[in-house]
């Protein structure tokens, strides 16, 4: 019965290795696999034969496979596994004594028949093994360094000025550091830190939320208090010390399917006392209001609540709200939107929004807009399809803005000392298509845009993608930082990109300050658009290597393999492979390297610390004829069927997954990487975050997993980040980017941390609610931790 039930076995293992290794060979990958299965359909035969030579034949079959595996990838112990794993097992099958003695033996003295011995298949299975176990002591992906520690500068420009031991905007302050002065918590003792409070704001994810509700929220920390927004726009104030709910304020936004994202990244706070003039009318709505927060909303509103009390203030706008709607050439409700908090500067608001991707060419503008603080009243407005006026439009005598015009919704930066504003670009939809663009949509997309805080008057356009069609808009607050470069100071600005480059521009001209080069770039676009003949790349760059049919993986060889097929039928010629209907694998994917996270920049020092992240996707466009009509309630995604309605393609689009549903791509697949911002150097990069929370056993394997969220730096040395797929807060050690501490979250960590300060006590604060579209545990939580007192 063994006999017969191995030979099988054997032989069905070999017709799948020959029947897709074929395959494989006819779309131009290795021959190997087939190689692997005809050796393993001979041994089956000489099984079924009850011959000896099967252990012999099979020995030699595992030595050359590892010696294969060795020379296409190296002694890296994730890519051997997948191609070792079945066929070790095989060998160790054929091993067992109860096997071998049911095959042919010697005979001795004629008579005596001594069973096989498993010698040769025992010393290839070995071999294998003492590979694999070398193979697991090193870390092939690891890049290990330091950064430099001496202070570039004694006293660095931080952005607006406040309280050591506030956070007032988004990024602390209107230069998006993500730096905290604070310098309690140090690497010597952040392993000491432990939770203070937790509050739960109720506000949990709902049986009718779109796939993308996600809580994204940094909190605000003005004096004693802390002011945050959730998912579904609930603005809350809470004590910073203890954690107890001081406030709240529901904006009553509803529930819409058509909604591509359900999130709130963060609130704004104003001082009235900041006003640069005064006036009866703004006298009146400072006695009204004279500290506020500006809360947005997910049907297009932006409303002004007192600080104080969590009440409209009502000399705002309509009775506390504006309508961020207004003007819009097309108003479909769920379309429009303001997912990330407006600045506030010079008494006035700035603000974007975000428009849906990849569900209808009939879309809203890009308009970036700026109001009156104190009143709502619109002063200006920058429109990417039409740049050069900025004069407010008539909304009342019907005056629109450009339809489907390259949008922001991302957080802007702010150099008060310049009356510069930085908006960070995406596209018009649809994303994947680029035929009938405009001149000004093709000059602004995916670019970053400097505007005149006062007039709205463009200073400088630079553009990260050319004729973007993937989805690449920049989507990271830029980081402003004065840089010290052979004893000169220059005023920089840091763009991290989903490509990968960070992009360090001086931010009074938008040259560059590391060199940026153009790169040709593959052609192959379908015959209605076209590809851009190169593409730039910034000296400081984390793009990935361009894969190869040898970084596929899987659990197994037949997931490896298919996963190699089908990297094979689908174009591939590296970054910027266009679209196509054949299918197109795109990487880095529509999450990017970077995404709106950020990094965080340590202004003395003059360094970096990122997530950078590589997970491929894929994209097949989709001719109108074959799509099928709209289901009720369906709608696009960054997974799925994206309509495009008007366009005369759609796109299926999502992770380039295996038929198993993990990553054809092999990890690592998330890191922790630390640049020197003067030189451009990548000082150390390494594998961050664990397999978890994203397998069915929770197995704390250090395999270097996604996420999607942001850093911050501490002046005491020490960087925090949530945000990779495992629930996990940790610290690291700025200078190595060891870690030094984690602690256990109740739900996902897609947000940003931040920092504070009350009576002398240092708190790291993070908001654990999840991620709709990675598929997180979700939540309502906010975590306080603090060294003991």
């Amino acid at each position: 019965m063994i006999i017969a039930t191995t030979g099988i076995a054997f032989s069905l293992i070999g017709l799948a290795l020959v029947g897709l290794g074929a395959w494989l060979i006819w779309l131009g990958g290795s021959p190997a696999y087939a190689l692997l299965g005809i050796a393993t359909l001979v041994t089956a035969g000489l099984i079924f034969r009850k011959d000896r030579r099967a252990l012999g034949l099979f020995a030699i079959t595992i030595v050359l496979w590892l010696l294969w595996a060795v020379w296409e990838v190296g002694f890296d112990w994730w890519q051997l596994a997948p191609r070792g794993g079945v066929p070790v097992l095989m060998a160790i099958w054929l091993m067992l004594p109860a096997f071998r003695e049911r095959l042919t033996g010697r005979l001795i003295d004629g008579y005596i028949s001594v069973p096989p011995s498993g010698l040769g298949i025992g010393l290839a299975v070995v071999a294998s093994i003492g590979v694999a176990g070398y193979a697991m002591l090193q870390d092939p992906h690891d890049i290990p360094g330091e950064l430099p520690t001496a202070k570039a500068s004694n006293s660095p420009a931080l952005g607006n000025d406040m309280a050591s031991g506030d956070w007032h905007q988004y990024g602390r302050t209107h230069f998006g550091q993500r730096y905290s002065p604070l310098e309690q918590i140090t690497p010597a003792n952040v392993s000491n830190l432990r939770e203070v409070w937790r509050y739960q704001t109720g506000d949990v994810k709902r049986a009718d939320d779109v796939g993308e509700t996600t809580y994204q929220v940094t909190p605000l920390k003005i004096g004693g208090r802390l002011y945050i927004c959730t998912p579904h726009n609930i603005a809350i104030a809470l004590d910073a010390v203890s954690g107890k709910e001081i406030w709240r304020y529901d904006a009553n936004s509803g529930m819409n399917p058509d909604r591509q994202h359900q999130t709130c990244r963060g609130v704004t706070y104003w001082n009235m006392g900041d006003m640069p003039s005064s006036s009866p009318a703004i006298a009146e709505a400072t006695r009204e209001c004279p500290t506020r927060v500006y809360l947005p909303t997910a049907d297009a509103r932006l409303i002004a609540l007192n600080a104080e009390t969590g009440q409209p203030c009502e000399s705002f706008a309509e009775r506390g709200v504006l309508h961020l709607e207004a003007g819009m050439p097309y108003n479909p409700a769920g379309y429009y939107y303001s997912t990330s908090p407006p600045v506030a500067v010079d008494g006035k608001l700035i603000i974007g929004g975000a428009v849906n991707d990849n569900f209808s060419i009939f879309s809203q503008s890009g308009v970036i807009r700026a109001y009156d603080i104190a009143s709502g009243e619109l002063l200006w407005n920058w429109d990417s399809g039409n740049p050069d006026d900025t004069t407010p439009i008539d909304v009342s005598g019907g005056e629109k803005y450009t339809a489907n015009s390259p949008n922001s919704w991302s957080v802007f930066s702010v150099d008060a000392e310049r009356g510069l504003v930085f908006i960070p670009l995406g596209n018009q939809v649809p994303d994947q298509l680029g035929m009938g663009r405009s001149e000004a949509v093709e000059k602004h997309s995916s670019s970053i845009v400097a505007l005149d805080v006062a007039t709205g008057q463009q200073q400088w356009v630079f553009q990260t993608v050319h004729h973007d069609l993937w989805d690449m808009d920049v989507p990271a607050q830029p980081v402003l930082i004065d840089l010290t470069i052979n004893g000169q100071t220059q005023p920089a600005l840091v763009g991290p990109t989903k490509q990968g480059d960070i992009y360090v521009l001086n931010r009074e001209t938008g040259q560059p300050i590391l060199p940026v080069t153009e790169e040709p770039a593959p052609s192959g676009a379908i015959p209605e658009d076209f590809t851009a003949p190169t593409q730039p790349t910034s000296a400081l760059s984390f793009k990935p290597a361009p894969l190869r049919e040898r970084d596929m993986w899987g659990i197994t060889i037949f997931d490896q393999l298919m996963c190699r097929i089908d990297m094979n039928r689908m174009n591939y010629e590296g970054r910027y492979t266009p679209p196509s209907l054949k299918g197109t694998i795109v990487y880095p994917g529509n999450f990017g390297v970077f995404n709106w996270g950020s990094i965080a920049v340590d202004p003395e020092r003059q360094v970096m610390f990122g997530m950078p992240t590589y997970l491929a996707f894929t994209s097949r466009l989709v001719p109108r004829a074959d799509i099928p009509p709209k289901e009720a309630g369906a709608t696009a995604s960054e997974q799925g069927l994206n309509r495009n309605e008007g366009a005369p393609y759609g796109v299926v689009m999502g992770p380039f997954l295996g038929p198993l549903g993990i990553p054809c791509q092999s990890p690592p697949w998330g890191y922790v990487a630390g640049a020197d911002l003067t030189n451009g150097q990548i000082a150390w990069k390494h594998k961050n975050g664990t397999v978890r929370d994203m397998t069915a056993l929770p197995l704390p394997i250090k395999l270097g997993v996604p996420g999607i969220g942001g850093p911050i730096i501490t002046k005491g040395g020490v960087a925090f980040l949530a945000a990779a797929v495992d629930d996990y807060l940790r610290g690291y050690d700025l200078t190595s980017g060891k870690q030094l501490w984690q602690a256990r979250l109740p739900a996902g960590g897609q947000s940003t941390p931040m920092s504070y300060e009350v009576d002398g006590r240092q708190y790291v604060v993070i908001v654990a609610g999840g991620h709709g579209s990675i598929g997180t545990k979700p939540g309502d939580y906010v975590i306080a931790y603090a060294l003991s007192e």
